[in-house]
């Protein structure tokens, strides 16, 4: 579980404790055509540096509940390397939060206008291969899908002082799905993904 201290050190700009409960919206169809409009704005920002980009998180999984917040994926060559790509992003509104050198060199932008997060990474990362393999998973196994909501909605009933730590809390079920995504797949959890 990310610490407090942890969290502070990878927050750019002043982090607000939360200190409540997390809500959950029922699955809302408009949210694959917020992510299009959020999607052609990073493509118009950044052009051919867009390497891979996808809507992942739960409002990507039709028929789940999800915070209304629009996670995306973003791999771009290097992510470490900030001034090719956040100055543009940053002229479209969006805005740089988070910078975790150790995680991947993950870099996380709020969207403009709508909710949403960017999450920014290098190509060839195997935590945006994870993300999307967990993604394509529950949106194809109805049981899974259901044991993810189930969990997510024991955990949002509590006080959080981040979102982090809620979604820390989530980890364990996420892992088991996960292994099951990748044994089907013909990886093992610990295993590089092609």
């Amino acid at each position: 579980m990310a610490s407090d201290e942890y969290l502070r050190s990878v927050t750019i700009g002043k982090r607000e404790p939360r200190n409540s409960t997390i809500h959950l919206a029922l699955y809302n169809p408009d949210w694959p055509s917020h992510y299009s409009t959020l999607a052609d704005q990073i493509r118009h920002a950044l052009g051919e540096k867009v390497l891979l980009l996808e809507h992942v998180g739960s409002t990507s999984v039709p028929g789940l509940s999800a915070k209304p917040i629009i996670d995306m994926v973003l791999t771009v060559e290097d992510s470490a390397n900030e001034p090719t790509y956040i100055p543009q992003l940053e002229e479209g509104g969006f805005v740089l939060r988070i910078r975790e050198p150790e995680w991947f060199e993950h870099r996380l932008l709020k969207a403009p206008e709508i909710s949403g997060n960017l999450h920014v990474f290098s190509e060839g990362c195997d935590e945006v291969k994870r993300m999307l393999i967990f993604r394509d998973w529950l949106r194809e196994h109805e049981a899974d899908r259901k044991l993810y909501e189930k969990t997510k909605q024991e955990l949002a009933v509590k006080t959080w002082t981040s979102t982090q730590n809620y979604a820390d809390a989530k980890s364990e079920v996420v892992q088991k799905i996960l292994a099951r995504a990748l044994e089907s797949a013909g990886f093992a959890a610990s295993q590089d993904i092609p």
